[in-house]
């Protein structure tokens, strides 16, 4: 069985750890902790392992957030993986930071990212893992906040998020989506 993991984020050094980027971040601390790296590829980077027979395949889209969409397309279909097979790793605002939600399908709740993955794919029914970055900006300020980077506080607190990031996806890979969100939704 194949997996695609995609973390959600923009290439360039200017957005490197920023909030928007947190799905490459997570991805990255995946591929890290596998002792993998990636590989420049068509529409983006990829990572390989395997795990208890299952292959897992991490994905860093390059084509820019809005275009994410086309990155997952040509990946879900070159590598034949069923699209209950996909996770996507997103920011949220509408979550407090490092709040991880995992759910099988919903909307793009104003995600760029996640809109154009529905458009391409012509569904919404995907698995996303939404990780929370909080909402303390001003009035008009949610791009720079979304852009900016975090907090000294919220970058001591990322890797053990991340790290759980990482159960999450090895455990949707080996256990499933409903066993998964059971396991993990309720718990910070």
């Amino acid at each position: 069985m194949k997996y695609l993991i995609t973390g959600l984020g923009n290439i360039g050094p200017e957005y490197h750890e920023t909030r928007h980027n947190i799905g490459f971040m997570a991805v990255d601390a995946l591929a890290q902790a596998q002792g993998v790296d990636f590989v420049d590829g068509r529409y983006g980077f990829t990572s390989r392992f395997t795990l208890k027979g299952r292959q897992i395949i991490l994905l860093k889209p390059s084509t820019y957030m809005n275009l994410s969409g086309n990155a997952v397309r040509y990946w879900i279909q070159k590598e034949n993986i069923p699209l209950e097979n996909l996770l996507v790793i997103v920011d949220d605002i509408a979550l407090p930071f490092g709040t991880l939600r995992l759910k099988g399908k919903g909307s793009d709740a104003g995600h760029n990212g996640l809109k154009h993955i529905a458009t391409t794919l012509n569904t919404q029914e995907y698995a996303r893992l939404r990780f929370g970055i909080g909402n303390d900006f001003p009035r008009g300020g949610q791009i720079d906040y979304v852009l900016g980077h975090f907090t000294e506080d919220e970058y001591k607190q990322i890797p053990e998020r991340l790290e759980k990031v990482g159960e999450i996806i090895k455990s949707f890979c080996l256990a499933g989506l409903d066993f998964t969100m059971n396991q993990f939704n309720h718990k910070k």
